[in-house]
Formats: structure tokens, sequence, C-alpha cells
């Protein structure tokens, strides 16, 4: 198969023929139709995961259909069109047990743990746990969305965040997350905020449901935040994975409001400093997000189908598989508006 292969941490990954892979006892093989190409990705290329073993072929979110099947997978036949999210449970572990699969004690991700989606093939392990059934209806491209970006956001939004209707939400940073965060925070109900660095961001988010956008480059993000909330926002995600976005985050709540933070914090930014005497003064609430289970994407899945969320207008540009190697080392300069999604292999 051709695949999208790095042998060194920050050097240009190049399309190569590999092998096939082969279906585990409890897993699958997918012919991948769809891929997005994530900042998750740009961070693992960069060497900021521990999972990943050079070589390696990235990619995470993906949808495709059934080539092969293993000889203990009972709920899933070649031919299935599927997606799975970006964190796979083992299906033993306690986490797993109490149905939180979306922080397994044992977890796999296609495009860490194993050689992942950007390649014509891809292997899931434990599928009848983890596959989940696309409706006929639904587009590839818009599936691979699905895995990581829509479904956190879905996620950070309505189990961690519980956000309700008249709520106020700020989403810092309006990429595929962040603008996932707001079409789903503004189908719930919420006044949302969208704030973002980029006017035309902006103006997809003000299209998406937002209420009200903010340019981080002219304004004191918090202060603007509360401001147009008279008191600040119930709920706030940092969306982006950054100090001053987490921060910003943290700050434009009222007392008791909810932080949830989304993005990722690694490399020079894994520890990053917090407003501790903010958040104890005014017993503000910090909550992380990562990922969502298989069983919850009926719940999404059933707005998409009803029409309260259309995450197919969040597919930004739709790339090559030889195009992914110049798209991935150009996440952290450059991001499309929308998500870039490799559709023709």
């Amino acid at each position: 198969m051709k695949a999208v292969l790095f042998e060194k941490f920050r050097e240009k990954p190049k399309l190569v023929t590999v092998e096939d892979p082969t279906p585990d006892p409890h897993g699958v093989v997918l012919r991948v139709a769809a891929t997005g190409v994530c900042r998750s990705d740009w961070h693992g290329w960069m060497g900021h995961d521990g999972d990943i073993t050079l070589p390696h072929v990235p990619g995470h979110e993906l949808a495709g259909v059934i080539e092969a099947v293993g000889k203990d997978v009972t709920r899933w036949r070649v031919g299935d069109k599927v997606t799975v999210p970006f964190i796979c449970g083992c299906g033993s572990c306690s986490e797993c047990n109490a149905g939180h699969q979306q922080v397994c004690l044992h977890q796999e991700q296609p495009g860490f743990t194993h050689w992942g989606s950007f390649a014509e093939y891809v292997a899931i392990h434990q599928a009848d746990l983890n596959l989940v059934a696309l409706p006929e209806s639904m587009e590839f491209a818009t599936a691979a969305s699905l895995g990581c970006r829509f479904a956190t956001s879905f996620r950070a939004v309505i189990d961690q965040g519980k956000v309700s209707a008249g709520q106020w939400v700020a989403v810092h940073g309006c990429g595929g997350v962040g603008l996932s965060a707001v079409m789903i925070a503004a189908a719930a109900g919420a006044n949302v905020i969208g704030v973002d660095l980029s006017p035309a961001k902006l103006d997809l988010a003000r299209a998406l449901g937002a209420v009200a956008v903010i340019d981080g480059r002219e304004a004191d993000v918090p202060e603007a935040i509360r401001d147009i909330t008279r008191g600040g926002a119930h709920v706030s995600l940092d969306a982006l994975g950054h100090p001053t976005t987490m921060n910003n985050s943290i700050l434009c709540l009222r007392p008791r409001g909810k932080h949830i933070q989304v993005g990722l914090m690694l490399g020079e930014h894994a520890a990053p400093a917090v407003p501790m005497s903010r958040i104890v003064g005014q017993e503000i609430e910090l909550l992380g997000s990562h990922g969502m289970q298989a069983h919850r994407y009926g719940a999404m899945l059933d707005m998409i189908t009803s029409g309260k969320l259309d995450p197919a207008r969040l597919v930004g540009d739709r790339i090559a598989l030889a195009d992914a190697p110049a798209a991935l080392m150009a996440m952290d300069r450059f991001q499309s508006i929308g998500a870039t999604v490799i559709t023709r292999f």
C-alpha cells in the first residue's frame, strides 16, 4: 500500500510503498476513504508523543470501509462503512468497564501507538468496542472529521461542560476543534463568543452560530468577554492549546465558572503556569477533555442526521495523500479555514 512515513522526527515525511496491514483476531483493516490532517499529527511528527516508535505512519482522524475482519470480531462485516474514535479502548481495564474508553488505562491510538491512516489501509484493534457505524448518507470527508475534532468538541461541550440554553460560552481558538465547539454550543442554546486572530475564522464562527467574536490582536480578551457577558462566561474552552489561550479562558470566567482544556499542551508548553489565586478565590472549575467514547457517538450522530449539527460545513481543503507531508509540516505555521482532509489516495 501507499503510505506517508517519517523515519526521524522533524524530518520531511515521504510517500512510500509498505506492506498492507493484516487484522488482529479482535481487529479489522479499513480501506481509508478520508483522513484529516490534525495538529495532533504535527505534535507526533515533532516528537512530542512518547508512544510513537520510528519509522512511523501518522493519521488518526479517519473514515473508511472494512476490508478484512479478524476471526474474533462479531459485530462487523467486510464492506461496513465506519469511523473510529482517535482513542481506542482495550475493553478490559477498570475505565473501559465503567464506559470511559477515552481514558482507557491501556489505550491505543492509530497514528500514535501504531501506524495510522495516512495510508491506503489502516488496522484497528478491538473492533467490536471501538468502531462506529456511519450513516450511509454521510460523506467520508465529513465522517473523517468526527473522530478527533468534532467528537472531542462534542464531549467537551456537552459531557464535560454540560452547556445549557442561555449560558455564555467562550471558545478560544477557531480552528477545527474551536469551530466545532461553536456549532455544538450554539445548537445547545448557548450564547457563544468566538476568539481568534484570523478575521476569516471569526466570520465563519459567526456563520456557525457565535453571537459575538473577538479579534485577539485588538482586544484584552478576558476583559472583552466579561464586558459582553456582563460578568464573565459560564463555560470557556481553550481549543488551541497555548498558555495565552489557556489563561485567557480561565480569566474570562465568572465566579464558579468552568474552564475546559481541549487543546493539547505539549513540548515547551507542557507545564504552563495557571492563575491559581483566581481559581481558588472564585472557585473556578478546571476540566480536561480527551476524545469521546464510541458508545457516545449515537447522540452526536442523531443531532447530525436531524440537521441540528452540520459538520460538513467544517471541511476545508481536500488534498491528495502525496500532499500530506507538506500539509503536516505546515500545521504550526498555517492552518486553513476548516479541517484539511486527505480524500485522494
